[in-house]
């Protein structure tokens, strides 16, 4: 992003005077820029119209009287880049190319987009195929379809891959604070990331909105999302479709384990994104984060008066992370004195109908439950529907004693309806003025919580934790073509690396009895060679051999075997190894080489688990000690290795430090190492044992350790 295209884009995205070059769809346009307030010229260019909306039109964009902050283009393909080069020529700031038939159709169509990139030069263009640019807090529309969306003065930054998306999300009736749409279209020149980054600086922008398709440059996506972390604008991002990843993978598990969704997850997790799987819980995140803002901690105060509810609410808290502590003896004691005789003390509380709708009653109750430190709170409250008006007061009563006691409190605070279309207009825009958030739906609302907090843990644990440097991506660089290194060389350079392996030697047939008595029984022997990858399947394995004999027998068999079922494969080297074990759990430890991502470490359920539980977590390197203890923490295993049901447990201490060693390995080493595989990684009561290892290294002929 140069300094000239930034400036441009602070035009294009505030502009004073704004070009609408087309026909039919320049008439939307400058209809949608009276519709939302826009205060600036417009100037229509047109050759075979005098006016447009009323407005003069000019032939050319060369007679419009100056420079155009911002311009909108909906003319066909080829005539769509030369007026971005007249506009370039006359010093416009930013274009929104709505025309189609670009990169995303043909040879052809990509030529053309990169005609169009050429002739945009440092202009900051939107696009091609694309929507365009709502300012909601200056009020200005570059859109070519009737929209909604309303703003209090701050909101979020949506950006979408999606034109009809973007303008479907303008239409909710939520009382959504928007501050900004953009449609990114092709992205042939600002892409998602460069949105990121710029608008992250913005103060009216409290949170990001993102639709994501594919990244097309992970790194720099990265130093984006990073910024905007630093900054304390959380990112929510859903996620679809599955983009077109070239990955290098070997005849290993991991690259199974660590698919494309994985390896995304990946980064949202590193990044403090919130996820999620819905455009509706896209925008109920997104308000609730914006109007209410982010917790300090898991902690919620829950109010219903319904048994219902208070469930709803706690079950779909179970689910999320956050925690609903059931009051103090103290809290309790002073509830019950409060409460209806009917009336249960509990977290959610139910404070029944016998006080509803009380201005009285309510208050001291919600107060005594918030006193009990909580860092949110919500009430589910579903209002009537318009006409049923005489009870409503009583909705509102509650609902205003909420909003005072969670201001008194300080707390992040949403008034939630079980059914989205239960909480009416003048209620929502009436509590967003007050700053409480009005979510519709109790899951959705359960989510946009849970996914605050998230952020907000994570953002702390960053910046404890060397700050948002510690955690850029390094690109990983890919060869054509990766060699694997035998398991005696593999072990050689983890052992170099300061990871524990079996205590072993190597063998020749002929001396394997002797080297086999300077080791202790019993002994595991594997044939070595760099053509074997899975060394069972063709019976280049044998366990617990107790006697040099066993041994001197087994690498005969071990011989004859391989020779007939992969020649190819056959050698006359064994590697000869102690027993290790028994062990507390298994691991399977992956590390590989990603063409978009760059180094990844995958950790699994080892052993014949492997595919069967499916049990894994993906992480990017580098990575810290903290990032690799919060993997294993997703683990089903890691609750082994913690001492499950009173088991002895594994040494978890050790394992980390191991594994950070082996992180360390493949960034400092990226250069000639492509992938290691550790199948099982021993996690032993005291230390922990690579008991297999794979490694490939780029090139076609792999040296030694």
């Amino acid at each position: 992003m140069t300094p000239t295209r930034r400036k441009n884009f602070e035009r294009l995205l505030t502009p004073r005077s704004i070009a609408v070059i087309g026909g039919r769809d320049a008439e939307v346009v400058i209809g949608e820029c009276k519709r939302i307030g826009f205060d600036g010229v417009i100037w229509p260019v047109n050759p075979k119209r005098e006016a447009i909306c009323g407005i003069p039109c000019v032939a050319t964009v060369g007679d419009l009287p100056g420079a155009p902050d911002a311009a909108f283009i909906a003319v066909p393909r080829d005539a769509a880049v030369e007026t971005t080069r007249a506009l370039r020529d006359i010093g416009a700031g930013g274009v929104v190319c709505y025309t189609a038939g670009f990169g995303e159709i043909d040879q052809a169509g990509r030529q053309a987009e990169e005609a169009l990139i050429n002739a945009a030069g440092d202009m900051a263009l939107v696009g091609p195929n694309c929507y365009g640019v709502i300012n909601f807090v200056n009020k200005s529309a570059l859109w070519p379809f009737a929209r909604g969306g309303e703003c209090p003065g701050y909101g979020a930054a949506i950006i979408t891959q999606s034109g009809m998306l973007s303008s479907d999300l303008t239409m909710s009736q939520r009382s959504f604070p928007f501050a900004y749409m953009i449609s990114a279209g092709n992205q042939a020149v600002l892409g998602l990331e460069d949105y990121l980054e710029m608008l992250s600086d913005r103060e009216e922008v409290r949170a990001i909105g993102l639709h994501v398709e594919g990244l097309r440059d992970i790194p720099k996506f990265c130093d984006a999302a990073l910024k905007a972390l630093e900054a304390n604008r959380p990112v929510v991002v859903l996620k679809t479709g599955s983009s077109q990843i070239g990955s290098r993978l070997t005849e290993s598990h991991t690259g199974s384990l660590s698919g494309t969704d994985e390896l995304y997850q990946a980064l949202f997790d590193r990044l403090g994104i919130i996820r999620v799987s819905s455009p509706a819980q896209m925008l109920e995140t997104l308000k609730f984060i914006c109007v209410a803002g982010v917790p300090v901690g898991p902690n919620v105060a829950g109010f219903t008066c319904s048994g219902g509810g208070a469930t709803m609410l706690a079950d779909h808290a179970e689910k999320t992370g956050l925690e609903f502590p059931q009051p103090s003896n103290e809290a309790s004691l002073k509830l019950q004195s409060l409460l209806p005789a009917t009336a249960t003390v509990s977290n959610p509380l139910d404070y029944t109908t016998p006080i509803w709708g009380d201005a009285e009653r309510v208050p001291p109750v919600m107060g005594a439950l918030l006193a009990e430190q909580a860092d949110a709170s919500i009430i589910v409250q579903d209002f009537p529907l318009p006409g049923l008006d005489e009870s409503k007061q009583y909705y509102l009563n509650d609902t205003l004693s909420f909003v005072a006691e969670t201001q008194k409190a300080g707390v992040p605070a949403a008034v939630c309806s079980t059914l989205p279309e239960n909480l009416d207009k003048e209620t929502r825009d009436m509590l967003v003025a007050k700053g409480v958030a009005p979510m519709q739906g109790i899951g959705e609302a359960i989510e946009a919580m849970a996914g605050a907090v998230r952020f907000g843990q994570r953002r702390r644990s960053v910046l404890d934790n060397g700050g948002v440097e510690a955690y850029r991506l390094v690109p990983a660089p890919v060869h054509e073509q990766a060699t694997l290194v035998d398991e005696w060389q593999s072990k050689a350079i983890l052992k170099s690396a300061g990871i524990s392996v079996p205590e072993g030697l190597l063998a020749g047939r002929d001396n394997a009895g002797e080297v086999a008595e300077q080791l202790a029984f019993p002994l595991t022997v594997k044939m070595v060679s760099n053509r074997l990858v899975h060394k069972t399947d063709v019976g280049a394995v044998k366990l617990n051999l107790n006697s040099a004999e066993a041994v001197r027998e087994a690498v005969v068999q071990m011989a004859g075997e391989v020779g007939q079922r992969n020649p190819d494969g056959a050698t006359d080297s064994f590697l000869l190894e102690q027993m290790v074990g028994p062990p507390v759990a298994e691991l399977l430890v992956g590390v590989r080489c990603d063409l978009q991502f760059g180094l990844t470490m995958t950790l699994a359920s080892g052993g014949v688990l492997v595919e069967l539980l499916g049990d894994s977590a993906t992480i990017l390197l580098p990575a810290n000690t903290h990032e690799i203890n919060a993997a294993l923490d997703r683990l089903k295993v890691g609750r082994i290795i913690d001492g499950y049901r009173g088991r002895p447990g594994g040494d978890r201490k050790a394992l980390i430090e191991d594994l950070r060693r082996l992180a360390e390995l493949a960034v400092n080493r990226q250069d000639q190492i492509a992938e290691i595989e550790i199948n099982p990684l021993f996690v032993l009561a005291n230390g922990i044992c690579a008991v297999d290892a794979v490694i490939y290294k780029w090139g076609q002929e792999a040296d030694t350790a």
